[in-house]
């Protein structure tokens, strides 16, 4: 198992099945187009990593960062996958990368029924900010 960069277009469609194949946690979204992701890439191609083990994407993570903030979106693992390290190694990997830009707070989102992730998080380091509030928004 390694971790690397994403690289687009190829990775794409399979990382587009795995998130479609998380059973919670993960929602395919308008930001998750084709066309959405080569933005993503074109800002940081540098945080948007992927697990793959014996030629397939076992996992990804992307991170983003403002000059500012950090973020981290769409950690999953293949469920055949998961509490064998991956998820910590795709997480490690994008904070140390975060950490090198000038990152010094980094936010995430994790649904509140989703207790595994939020065990997860919890775990290695990743605090409830329960007197913040999360609003969103969608450009039509």
């Amino acid at each position: 198992m390694h971790i690397r960069e994403f690289h687009f277009p190829d990775d794409y469609p399979p990382t587009l099945r795995l998130w479609q194949s998380i059973e919670t946690g993960v929602k395919v979204g308008r930001s998750d187009s084709p066309e959405e992701i080569e933005k993503k890439i074109q800002r940081d191609p540098d945080l948007f990593l992927l697990a793959e083990s014996d030629g397939e994407i076992i996992g990804t993570v992307i991170g983003g960062y403002d000059g500012r903030r950090g973020m981290v979106y769409h950690l999953a693992v293949r469920q055949d996958f998961r509490k064998q390290g991956v998820g910590d190694m795709l997480l490690n990997e994008v904070e140390k990368r975060l950490q090198a830009k000038g990152c010094v707070k980094c936010y995430l989102l994790v649904f509140a029924d989703n207790e595994r992730a939020i065990q997860f998080y919890e775990n290695r380091g990743w605090v409830d900010m329960k007197e913040d509030k999360v609003f969103g928004k969608e450009f039509l």
